[in-house]
């Protein structure tokens, strides 16, 4: 009923030009976030233009290693055993993601999980740009209780069977992502479409048996995007205020170790909105570090500007409920 409100108040308008042509909606189950977990499943539906499915496809991934929460994913070693390397099905996947638009949930996760299993064959996946449905969600101000994928589902009428199965993630995000973007279209909302950035050096190198604690067999890998990122299209509009909520323009920079994934933390603030600074200056709204006690310059400099400090966990929550800049 929803979706045919929606249609019925696009009938009279034109598609928007600048809309893209294609989408592949795109769901990846995972063995954990971190920087050298790996892929052991993966879904694509393909959208035409006004969202309209065009087909599907799913695979298992082996990962080359234990699959993680398999009390999530329910993957089990015996179950991906005798799958295929990702370097097996790159190319059948790239061929899906080609020339479209990635639509995830949380795309910022879904594509660099992509981008560094691309890296390790590498190759480079053949993707330009990306929607998450959570920015698309907040730019059409859904009321949602969170922006949780159920919550986003039910919001649509969207039955979920089987959560955290890659395949039926990615059709019910799908289904949900049909009258968001028929919903934008007939409001004239401009799609939060993200740069993707390739990730196209990598280095496998072994850690020392010091810092390994032992195990001199471990790797370590790590990854370089190979461009700058887009400037904030946000004026800054000052230091964060502790108990209050960031802004979008607010010039966030980053110190430290972190037990995310620095460059994860990076794209989830671009994607709200904010600015991530390389450096501190007076201007910093804010510092994001688990040391704030630290020797490093920026440390050092937050002290000296009175720049304000929050943890990892902090920053976080933080994200979470981003205020819009002024006259959005």
């Amino acid at each position: 009923m929803l979706e045919d409100r929606t249609l019925a108040g696009f009938s009279a308008t034109p598609w928007p030009a600048a809309y893209p042509r294609g989408y592949a909606v795109v769901d990846v189950e995972t063995t954990g976030l971190a920087r050298d977990d790996r892929i052991v499943s993966a879904a694509v539906y393909r959208l035409d233009a006004r969202g309209e499915v065009e087909d599907h496809w799913y695979t298992l991934v082996n990962p080359e290693r234990d699959p993680g929460p398999v009390w999530i994913h329910g993957l089990t070693s015996e179950t991906l055993r005798g799958a295929p390397l990702f370097a097996d099905i790159a190319e059948e996947f790239g061929a899906r993601l080609a020339d479209r638009v990635l639509v995830a949930h949380n795309a910022v996760f879904d594509w660099q999980m992509i981008a560094r299993e691309y890296a390790r064959a590498q190759r480079e996946a053949p993707v330009r740009q990306r929607l998450c449905t959570i920015a698309l969600a907040k730019e059409l101000a859904l009321p949602l209780p969170n922006h949780k994928l159920e919550s986003l589902a039910a919001h649509f009428g969207v039955v979920q069977r089987q959560a955290h199965h890659a395949l039926d993630d990615a059709r019910v995000l799908a289904e949900a992502f049909r009258p968001s973007l028929r919903a934008a279209a007939a409001g004239g909302v401009r799609l939060p479409l993200l740069e993707c950035r390739p990730l196209t050096e990598w280095s496998d190198r072994p850690v020392s048996r010091q810092s390994s604690g032992g195990y001199g067999g471990h790797r370590q890998s790590s990854w370089r995007p190979s461009r700058k990122r887009p400037a904030c299209p946000y004026p800054n509009p000052g230091r964060y205020e502790a108990g209050k909520r960031l802004k979008q323009g607010m010039r966030v920079a980053f110190s430290g170790d972190t037990s995310t994934e620095r460059e994860l933390l990076e794209d989830r603030a671009v994607e709200a909105g904010l600015h991530v600074s390389a450096s501190l200056s007076r201007l910093t709204s804010l510092l994001v570090t688990n040391d704030p006690d630290s020797g490093t310059s920026k440390a050092v400099k937050a002290r000296q500007y009175g720049t304000p400090v929050v943890d990892e966990a902090a920053f976080g929550q933080l994200l979470g409920d981003v205020e819009p800049a002024d006259g959005r």
